[in-house]
């Protein structure tokens, strides 16, 4: 993986990469290393998680060992994550595809982006999606987890309604995690350690 040019004024990254488990990680710490040199930190977990799974799309959905690339850019307060490949076959998510490991990728996808698509090029199709990035950020990455939490507890809890709406979420949050924490381990992460983590950075984002 190589290469990145800057076009004022927005600053954009090219990342190309095979399409193979373990370049996946090596591209998620190259997406935070350049955020970071950009001087929007802000942006980089969710960036991560959107290369993650755009990345593993490729894999399980492309083909494993082909030809992708990574595409950042950073313009107005936004940060533009496109994944390219070969394929002209586009991902579909249902209203009832919760159950299905790729419409459940692609909700996430649709969680955490403040919009998101795809296209056709000349040489395949790309999936893009943008992340808003402002002084807001944590009130808008609580409106995302409480959409998602209702999106996602429709198919492993009855939808919360009444008095019992807060512990339904809350068992949905559990649900979620747990799976993320499958999701992990399924891609040769270490789940123990993503967990460690996140309560390191939740801790440290409150006490600030």
């Amino acid at each position: 993986m190589s290469g990145h040019e800057v076009i004022e004024p927005r600053l954009r990254c090219v990342l190309p990469f095979e399409a193979v488990p373990l370049e996946v990680g090596l591209l998620r710490r190259a997406a935070a290393k350049q955020l970071s040199q950009w001087g929007i930190p802000a942006a980089v977990e969710e960036a991560e998680l959107l290369v993650t799974e755009l990345a593993t799309n490729v894999i399980k959905h492309v083909g494993e060992g082909v030809a992708a690339t990574l595409v950042l850019e950073w313009r107005d307060g936004r940060l533009r994550v496109e994944m390219h490949d070969r394929s002209e076959a586009f991902p579909a998510a249902s209203p009832g595809s919760w159950g299905d490991e790729c419409g459940r990728g692609l909700h996430l996808l649709a969680a955490l982006s403040a919009a998101w698509g795809t296209a056709l090029t000349a040489a395949g199709k790309s999936v893009w999606c943008e992340v808003a990035v402002d002084s807001m950020g944590m009130c808008r990455r609580i409106e995302r987890a409480a959409e998602a939490l209702e999106r996602y507890g429709s198919a492993v809890v009855p939808p919360p309604h009444g008095r019992y709406a807060r512990m339904r979420l809350e068992d949905a949050a559990v649900a979620l995690i747990a799976d993320l924490l499958h999701w992990t381990a399924a891609c040769g992460g270490d789940p123990d350690g993503v967990l460690d983590q996140a309560q390191v950075r939740y801790e440290g984002e409150v006490a600030a």
